[in-house]
């Protein structure tokens, strides 16, 4: 099937799907905005277009997406759409009530959430070509995103029905936490002195070696460090230094705790775990109560 996509919000995703379709040899049929904003092809009404395309895609924010899904509603019942088009959305924890409406006249509609990273549009059709799509919906939804993402290079990954929510928490814990990690760790080395350029660059560096590592094992088995190694003398040395981090004295302790837990799958010596323990919950009480 050859694929005719209309995309509905000129935004960050969608210009970035947009790229990443035509790049692939995905026919586009419009990028379509509210306003003017010179990357749009067409805004206000939906333009004849919109009835030419077999998928449409609402990549707005979710804020406005009940009032984007109302819309292709009332075009829906003006005969706007054509039979058998289907309607993707790409949030990745909402449920629009209004897709029952465009389902009960015939559409069918489900999730193509790109689980990448938007911040530069122009880098999000290499970003897709290695990257995965969340998916859902009905068949002839599911299918179709299946299709538009082995078109660009990506791959699926099936969300199960009813768990939006964890799903889009573990994509929030993968894309946008060691970013906070970044900005955490390198402010502690511009505390000690170290200028914020080197900073950074070894933050960097550190990062994307742990990130090669995970290409080689399993996570749990690509993790280092005192934790892992049952260290108590260094965790604590870490602990009394970032006294005057807050923020990064929480991350350190809320992350070492959740290492403990993979220390203990490892097999490190169950006591000093259970000594690192004792020191992070008696960390954690004497946080608490300063508080």
């Amino acid at each position: 099937m050859s694929e005719r996509v209309f995309i509905i919000g000129p935004g960050h995703v969608g210009r970035g799907l947009s790229r990443a379709f035509r790049a692939s040899g995905v026919r586009l049929v419009g990028l379509h905005g509210k306003r003017p904003s010179g990357v749009a092809t067409s805004t206000g009404a939906f333009p004849p277009e919109l009835s030419s395309a077999n998928v449409i895609i609402v990549a707005v924010r979710d804020s406005q997406l009940d009032a984007a899904i109302e819309e292709l509603n009332t075009a829906a019942g003006r005969r706007e759409l054509t039979a058998g088009t289907v309607i993707l959305h790409t949030s990745a924890i909402a449920e629009p009530a209004g897709l029952a409406a465009l389902r009960d006249k015939g559409f069918a509609a489900g999730t193509f959430h790109p689980l990448v990273p938007f911040t530069d549009p122009d880098a999000s059709a290499e970003l897709l070509r290695r990257g995965w799509i969340g998916v859902d919906g009905d068949n002839a939804a599911v299918n179709a995103s299946r299709r538009l993402a082995g078109q660009i290079g990506a791959r699926t990954l099936d969300i199960p029905a009813g768990k939006k929510p964890a799903y889009h928490a573990a994509a929030v814990i993968s894309s946008n936490f060691p970013v906070v990690l970044a900005s955490v760790a390198s402010r502690v080395l511009r505390d000690c002195g170290i200028p914020e350029g080197s900073a950074l660059q070894a933050v960097e560096s550190l990062m994307s070696g742990a990130l090669s590592n995970m290409k080689q094992a399993l996570p749990d088995d690509a993790l280092t460090g005192p934790v892992i190694r049952g260290d108590t003398e260094t965790v604590g040395k870490h602990l009394r230094v970032l006294g005057s981090h807050g923020d990064a004295r929480n991350v350190y302790r809320a992350l070492s705790s959740a290492a403990v837990n993979i220390a203990h799958r490892r097999g490190t010596d169950p006591k000093k775990l259970a000594a690192l323990t004792g020191m992070l919950n008696t960390e954690e009480r004497r946080d608490e109560a300063q508080e």
